[in-house]
């Protein structure tokens, strides 16, 4: 039995140097914009059995405005960062450069007093594993850029160091199929 699940990233709140950990904010007038020229491509992702996101306010109103009416899953939220939420990279750089350092080098480190890297890793892809397994069944979850990067690092097996060179672009689709511990990373598109 295999499952399929369609990320879809959510849209952005705020240009690319001014998102913030653990960013609150709703969707800005672009990503509102982004939402409208793209709905016609995911609104199709509707049809899917079961369908969620994360309980960022951009996720939420990415899948509402999608018609989704997805189901909130905390399970899907964004990494904590602890003391450093709110801050964009550059003012935690500025405020604890060493303390960065450290957080980007190693993924067990927590110098936020927050979640690490690999938790929250492990968080995304439990939540993953314990999706209802039917064959052909299919589930969309709207959530922030970092979870669905953290669940194809958890799908993929691959290093947690992998997470910082994935790029998730707003309102992009992701897919993976299998089933708990078995995934693997769908590319669909059209062929030549």
């Amino acid at each position: 039995m295999q499952l399929r699940v369609t990320f879809v990233a959510a849209a952005r709140s705020a240009p690319l140097l001014a998102e913030r950990f653990e960013d609150d904010r709703p969707l800005d007038q672009a990503g509102w914009d982004e939402v409208q020229r793209v709905a016609q491509d995911l609104i199709p992702l509707a049809a899917a059995e079961l369908r969620y996101c994360s309980p960022a306010p951009r996720s939420r109103a990415t899948g509402d405005a999608l018609g989704y009416s997805p189901l909130v899953q905390l399970a899907l939220r964004d990494c904590d960062m602890g003391r450093w939420r709110g801050l964009t990279l550059g003012e935690a750089m500025a405020r604890a450069p060493q303390s960065v350092d450290a957080w980007l080098a190693d993924p067990s480190a927590t110098p936020h007093g927050g979640e690490s890297l690999l938790a929250f890793i492990s968080r995304v892809g439990n939540w993953l594993d314990t999706r209802p397994v039917e064959d052909g069944g299919r589930i969309v979850a709207v959530a922030e850029p970092s979870v669905v990067r953290a669940a194809l690092v958890y799908a993929l097996k691959a290093p947690p160091s992998t997470y910082w060179n994935i790029d998730v672009r707003p309102l992009s689709t992701t897919a993976v199929t299998g089933r708990a511990g078995r995934w693997n990373l769908r590319f669909d598109g059209v062929s030549a």
